[in-house]
This record gives C-alpha cells, sequence and structure tokens, in this order.
C-alpha cells in the first residue's frame, strides 16, 4: 500500500546545484517546495568540479558564497591548454575591457561540499529535504504530472503531491524516464575522473590536455588535491568494463605531454566513470512538469561548465514557475516558455561547444587552431571569458581579438 504524505506547491526532485537552487529561489517566493534526493548527504558525485566566473553570481544569490569560499574553494585565474603537438597556451580570465565577470576568477571545489552546502542552505528556507528518497513514478491525472511515488530508505512508497514537480535528477532522470524523453546522442564519450595528489606545479590555473581521441583535465580542488578527469570514446573503454582502474592509469600514460606532469601522482579516493556523457532528451508535452539542469539533456562541455549551466536553468524556470504558480495555469503552454528562454540563453554557447568537440577530436585541426590562439592572446583570454559564462560567444567574432600580437 502507498502511504500518503501532505502536498507541496512544488515538488523537485534531485538536490544537485539545480534542484537545490530551484528549490531556494522558489521557497524564497513563499512556495512550499519537498526537495527529494535518493542519496544522503554528504555524497561523492562524479563533477569536474568547477565553477565558472559567472557561477559565482548565483552562488552569491542564493546566499552561499561566502560559506563555499570560506570552505576552501581554489580560485583560478584563467586555464593552460596543451595541444596535440605540444603548443601550450595561458590564458586568463579577462579584466579589462567592456565585459566582466562577477569575479576576475573562476573557482575549484569539491563538488561533495558544494552540494551540502546547497542543501543546508535549502533546509534554512525551510524547504522540506527528504534524503533517501528514490523516485519510482509519477503521480498523472489526465496528462496532468499531479505528483511523484519515491520509496524512503526502509523500501517503503510514499505518494507526494505537488502543483509542480521539476526533474533535477540529472542523466538517466527518473521523471524524464518516465514520461519517455530520453534520448541517445551520437557524441559516444566516458569520463574517468579521480582525486589525486603529489602533482608538482598546479596552482592557480586549470589544465587541458589534448591528445585525440583523447583529453585531460586537471583541476586544483583543495591544496596539493587535484581533480584529474580523463574523457575517452565510449567504445574504447567499454572492452575494459571490469579493469577501469587499468585502463585509466594505460590510457594516461599514452599522453604524452601529461604523462610527464603525472610522475609521482598518488591516487585520493575511488575513480568514478560516467557515460555516455552526451544524451538528449525531449521537451515534456504533460503539463504540471519540467526539467532543470542535467535532467533537461547534456552535452560534454569540454570545459567543464554544467555547474553553471544547472544554476542558470534554476534561475530561468523560477521566474517562469513562479508566475504559473500564481496564476493556476501550469499547463506546457506556459511552462514551455521557460524551455525556450533555457534554448535562447544557451544556443550561442552551444554552438561554440560544438565546434570544440569537433576541433579536438582532430588532431591537426586542433594544432591549427593552438597555433592561431598563440598569435591572438586577446582572443585566447576572450575565449577563457566564454568558458567564464561571462563574455558573450559573438565576441569572439570581432575583428579586434582576431589581430595578431
Amino acid at each position: 500500500m502507498t502511504g500518503q504524505t501532505r502536498s507541496a506547491d512544488v515538488v523537485v526532485v534531485g538536490a544537485g546545484p539545480a534542484g537545490t537552487a530551484t528549490a531556494i529561489l522558489l521557497a524564497e517566493r513563499g512556495w512550499s517546495v519537498t526537495l527529494l534526493d535518493k542519496a544522503g548527504f554528504p555524497r561523492p558525485k562524479i563533477c569536474g568540479e568547477y565553477l565558472s566566473p559567472e557561477a559565482a553570481r548565483i552562488l552569491d544569490r542564493l546566499g552561499v558564497l561566502k560559506a563555499v569560499d570560506q570552505a576552501g574553494a581554489q580560485p583560478l585565474r584563467g586555464m593552460k591548454i596543451v595541444a596535440p603537438d605540444g603548443t601550450a597556451l595561458e590564458g586568463s580570465y579577462p579584466t579589462t575591457g567592456p565585459w566582466r565577470g562577477y569575479r576576475d576568477h573562476a573557482l575549484a571545489f569539491p563538488r561533495e561540499a558544494l552540494d551540502r552546502i546547497l542543501v543546508e542552505r535549502a533546509r534554512g528556507f525551510p524547504v522540506d529535504v527528504r534524503e533517501h528518497h528514490r523516485v519510482t513514478g509519477l503521480l498523472q491525472s489526465a496528462g496532468v504530472v499531479t505528483g511523484v511515488v519515491a520509496q524512503n530508505e526502509d523500501g517503503e512508497p510514499r505518494e507526494i503531491a505537488g502543483r509542480l514537480v521539476v526533474a533535477a535528477d540529472g542523466r538517466h532522470s527518473a521523471v524524464a524516464s518516465a514520461l519517455g524523453l530520453l534520448r541517445p546522442h551520437r557524441l559516444r564519450r566516458m569520463a574517468l575522473i579521480r582525486h589525486v595528489s603529489g602533482l608538482a606545479g598546479i596552482e592557480n590555473r586549470g589544465e587541458i590536455y589534448l591528445d585525440p581521441p583523447d583529453y585531460a583535465i586537471l583541476n586544483p580542488v583543495a591544496p596539493g588535491l587535484v581533480n584529474l578527469g580523463l574523457v575517452v570514446p565510449l567504445a574504447h573503454a567499454r572492452a575494459f568494463a571490469r579493469r577501469l582502474e587499468a585502463f585509466f592509469h594505460a590510457r594516461l600514460g599514452h599522453l604524452r605531454h601529461l604523462a610527464p606532469r603525472l610522475v609521482g601522482m598518488k591516487v585520493e579516493g575511488r575513480l568514478m566513470a560516467m557515460g555516455p556523457l552526451a544524451y538528449r532528451v525531449a521537451e515534456p508535452r504533460a503539463d504540471g512538469v519540467a526539467l532543470v539542469g542535467d535532467a533537461a539533456g547534456f552535452y560534454d562541455p569540454f570545459t567543464g561548465e554544467g555547474v553553471f549551466t544547472a544554476l542558470r536553468s534554476a534561475e530561468l524556470l523560477t521566474a517562469t514557475a513562479h508566475s504559473a504558480l500564481i496564476s493556476g495555469d501550469l499547463s506546457q503552454a506556459t511552462l514551455g516558455r521557460y524551455a525556450a528562454a533555457r534554448r535562447r540563453e544557451f544556443a550561442a554557447k552551444s554552438r561554440v561547444t560544438h565546434a570544440l568537440q569537433f576541433l579536438i577530436a582532430r588532431r591537426r585541426l586542433a594544432n591549427v587552431a593552438a597555433h592561431m590562439l598563440a598569435r591572438r592572446p586577446a582572443l585566447l583570454d576572450a575565449l577563457l571569458g566564454v568558458f567564464g559564462d561571462f563574455v558573450p560567444p559573438a565576441e569572439l567574432l570581432s575583428p579586434a581579438l582576431r589581430r595578431v600580437a
């Protein structure tokens, strides 16, 4: 028998950055919110653990930026990119000119700590946070999603009703799956990520090493601790599904410009894997439901701006959801305004990301692009500003930025 619990205005499924931000922003506006997650907090989560300069703006709006700083977030002033032929580029986030980030640096910060801070912030509004609640189905009536069915830690089913259900439960979203919205993507890659220590010379920049078909990213998340991510074709990793540890180290050894950096490396914690990285999600047709963050789809961003995308999506959804809840119109005709706003917000950045994926998969093109950027440092910095989510992608076409230094 399914137990009935009290209803809320909004039921948010998933307590990652997208879900907690949505819950906080809607609770701020006076709506009752129930926030569910299948895990208990704190918990490890596979992530590049990068917060762009503009992500700091939203974290500040949510009231958690000070806590993130005090918990030891590491400032990143820019990035080092090493091309397949060894050409090394060092760029910084722009601090002059018309475009300025909320801060002059990005942050590297363990995802486990970020999620814990956000969840605790949500509890203070108060948001009804329910850990160890796995969504197993949806409540629906006449084409309207009216809530969720979730199992608690004891395996007992609970019905949780809501005027609006927000899917923020990431890849393999239970909500999107129940609605039949998940779609495959032609980009088939896997990410292998772990924390390591013992690497010298990593201070205030992220590092990216290109060696098609692979690339690796180093992100210093704490003093002496680095988030090391390796992205490989999914087909190459599948044969080693039971030996991913050996595969990870062997593959790193073949990145000839990175391998010397890893001498003396010590592993910290377990290896985490995720793939395929990219997937598509169709827009819902049912009323009373919206998708936010990775639950709305994901494309390998190469430079790791997934947390900003999640937070910004939550801002966009909150604006639409607040108006819809006031009017009582939670149809897709109304909620679809959020989906349209999300597409507009990220369309230009998505085109840049797709172009980068095309380049980094081709050794010769990656080298040519690196040589061009080496002669145009202002363009490189502007590109980092695009990665940092505060320089409009159209600026990359500015004639002034394309002049050779």
